[in-house]
């Protein structure tokens, strides 16, 4: 698809096609990245994402819209943040125990993600829109991130995962001092506690999953761009131990996962690497105008970044995510992310998924279509199904 046919789609209608039905979300803005999904306290499927012109751009802020359990269209699309100095990015929501829901997302000046904060807001939902309430920094460090769903832990506490940009002096951010963390707060967002993850250089996007009587594994996205790694909590999500690799390669872009069932994982990413391909770029931002004149790390992890991303395809795991050999391709590309341009058309990226189960059995999931929009693919239950018999 060209730039302009996908803009032509993007009137939100779920179509019929391939074991479910699949939409391309309206949005207003050229770029639209880093979808996340959720479900407001009323039943209805929430979808959050970045926009503007280009990533780190100070006009990217947070939208979202909204999509009724019995509609077939998404609801028109709500600014959330507009923080003129900042590129707003990687929205997070959450919806605690008492019932109200929050949007987290990280903000930062330019390409420089190891000055991002990130802020908090509370979101109440009005008629077909949602509206953001006023933003509070979190206090977490700067160069802190987010991306993946927050959880309770069995005292109450709320989990939020993170990676950490780490801040050298002098030194300009390229992900080389990237590790992962996780925050806890015990009064409801006011106050939040840092607990390192060992030995995660390069790890980031840390997303954790339930696997019963108190075990949880968290899978990463890595800047190495070699391979999913993966690691575990005994106790809660208190504590996690040094996480390893799995069989599932990475190509330094975000994954999701979930429970399907019992003892079926799904996790969504892009299963390639840089071992199989040669495309590089050399920075996220490399196409940013914003004067950052610090020199590069000559040490920490080596990142990686240019890797093609696609195809998206929904990979399941019975052996609680060490291995994933049901590799089920949902929409393939090119692939091509050395420009982050949404306009040219030169990038074909399928990427950024997140994945929610539906209470039928089926699976929304949504992720980036060329930087241009926000697809959206509801698996019915039937073909999760078939997927997961393969495993089992």
């Amino acid at each position: 698809m060209t730039p302009d046919e996908i803009a032509a789609n993007m009137n939100g209608m779920l179509m019929r096609r391939d074991g479910g039905h699949w939409a391309i979300l309206p949005a207003d803005t050229i770029q639209n990245h880093a979808a996340f999904l959720d479900r407001l306290p009323d039943g209805a499927l929430v979808c959050a994402w970045f926009g503007g012109t280009l990533e780190g751009k100070s006009d990217i802020s947070i939208y979202a819209s909204i999509l009724d359990e019995v509609a077939m269209r998404w609801g028109p699309v709500s600014r959330l943040t507009a923080e003129p100095d900042r590129s707003e990015q990687n929205p997070v929501l959450f919806t605690a125990p008492h019932g109200a829901t929050w949007l987290f997302n990280t903000a930062q000046p330019a390409g420089n993600q190891d000055k991002a904060r990130v802020f908090m807001r509370p979101l109440t939902r009005d008629g077909d829109r949602l509206i953001a309430g006023p933003a509070r920094d979190t206090g977490l460090p700067d160069g802190t991130f987010i991306r993946s769903r927050p959880f309770l832990r069995d005292d109450g506490a709320w989990v939020l995962p993170l990676f950490r940009c780490n801040p050298r002096d002098g030194i300009r951010w390229t992900g080389a001092f990237d590790t992962a963390a996780i925050a806890v707060s015990t009064d409801d967002g006011q106050n939040w506690r840092v607990i390192e993850v060992p030995a995660s250089a390069g790890c980031v996007h840390m997303s954790p999953v339930a696997l019963g009587g108190g075990r949880m594994a968290a899978f990463f996205r890595r800047r190495q761009a070699d391979f999913v790694h993966r690691c575990e909590s005994d106790d809660g999500g208190r504590n996690w131990n040094a996480p390893v690799p799995t069989d599932l390669p990475n190509n330094n872009s975000s994954i999701g996962v979930t429970r399907l069932t019992d003892r079926v994982l799904g996790l969504v990413c892009n299963p390639v690497s840089a071992a199989s391909s040669p495309s590089r770029r050399a920075s996220l931002y490399d196409e940013l105008d914003e004067g950052d004149n610090r020199r590069e790390a000559q040490d920490g992890c080596r990142p990686i970044w240019g890797v093609e991303r696609a195809p998206l395809s929904l990979c399941l795991s019975a052996d609680e995510g060490r291995t994933f050999p049901i590799r089920h391709v949902i929409e393939d590309s090119p692939g091509t992310c050395l420009t982050n341009n949404s306009i040219d058309g030169r990038n074909k990226e399928l990427s950024y998924p997140v994945l929610l189960p539906r209470t039928d059995g089926g699976l929304d999931i949504a992720y980036t279509l060329y930087r241009r929009a926000i697809r959206h693919v509801r698996l019915d239950a039937a073909t999760v199904a078939k997927l997961v018999a393969e495993i089992t």
